[in-house]
């Protein structure tokens, strides 16, 4: 909420337009945590039971860096390939943070919908995994 407040207050000093697309910005907020959360899951519980998991996390950050649309616009993609693009789940959320902040070109429907299906697929089998799994970290550790 504080990062929220001074993007305003930065908005406002830059003159910025403000668009009613900022409206919008909580259900990516909470999509991008959904997204966090669903990985976490996964990562926690194959952390615990694969050490080796804690060394290729961060080269799956950064290839995941390199595959989403944080230094680039997603509409540099060709439209044949922006179906495939969007199995990504943060390319819906980072283009739509970008809509709802800077009010550019409206987002790719699909891809926010897909990541929508993904995010809440990724948050339920992470879940259901670590509750599995859960069990056995205290004989692992």
């Amino acid at each position: 909420m504080i990062s929220f407040v001074l993007l305003l207050l930065l908005m406002w000093i830059y003159q910025c337009p403000i668009h009613l697309s900022i409206l919008a910005l909580p259900f990516f907020v909470i999509l991008a945590v959904g997204a966090a959360l669903g990985a976490g899951l996964w990562a926690s519980s194959l952390m615990v039971a694969y050490r080796d998991i804690r060394y290729i996390i961060p080269f799956i950050v950064q290839f995941g860096l390199y595959i989403s649309p944080v230094g680039f616009s997603s509409h540099v993609i060709p439209e044949k390939w922006k179906i495939w693009y969007s199995l990504n789940p943060m390319v819906g959320v980072i283009d739509g943070f970008r809509w709802s902040i800077l009010g550019d070109n409206s987002p790719f429907i699909p891809s926010i919908i897909s990541s929508v299906l993904i995010v809440l697929v990724l948050i339920a089998t992470g879940i259901r995994y670590f509750r599995a799994t859960e069990k056995t970290f205290a004989d692992v550790i």
